[in-house]
């Protein structure tokens, strides 16, 4: 079956989802904020097929969420970096952890934990106003159309 295209549609989350809605991109960015960069490191980690993983790398290459980057010449060989707007996108990550722990988990057990290193404490995402730092909840917000969208 095709797969419907939302990459030229006027919304962010269509958008968004388009280019991360399937259940190993994620999983291939969780693996990168751990550290990991390296195919053969990713593969094992994650039990992922080949060829799966090496669209998936690839694609979130084309984005601009990872770099790939040569570390040898003989055979060629690359690391996958996050680039500034692969790292822009921990606070999802970690919002999406933060909810799945709470809805889908055993809160008391979660299967890992965030550690804020400025202060050094365990933490979770939470989503404040830019401006008077309220939540942002369903309760005290209201989407309106902006643009194209």
């Amino acid at each position: 079956m095709r797969r419907t295209s939302f990459a030229r549609w006027p919304c962010s989350i269509a958008r968004t989802m388009d280019l991360l809605g399937d259940q190993w991109t994620l999983l291939v960015l969780r693996e990168a904020f751990y550290g990991v960069t390296r195919f053969d490191r990713f593969q094992e980690s994650l039990g992922i097929a080949r060829n799966t993983l090496t669209e998936r790398l690839d694609r979130l290459v084309g984005a601009g969420l990872l770099n790939r980057v040569r570390y040898q010449e003989r055979p060629a060989r690359y690391e996958y970096v996050l680039t500034e707007m692969g790292q822009d996108f921990f606070p999802a990550l970690a919002a999406i952890i933060h909810w799945g722990d709470r809805w889908l988990g055993d809160p008391s057990a979660p299967p890992i934990t965030l550690w804020h290193k400025d202060c050094g404490r365990s933490t979770h995402a939470e989503v404040h106003c830019a401006h008077c730092q309220g939540a942002l909840t369903s309760e005290h917000v209201t989407m309106q159309p902006a643009g194209p969208g």
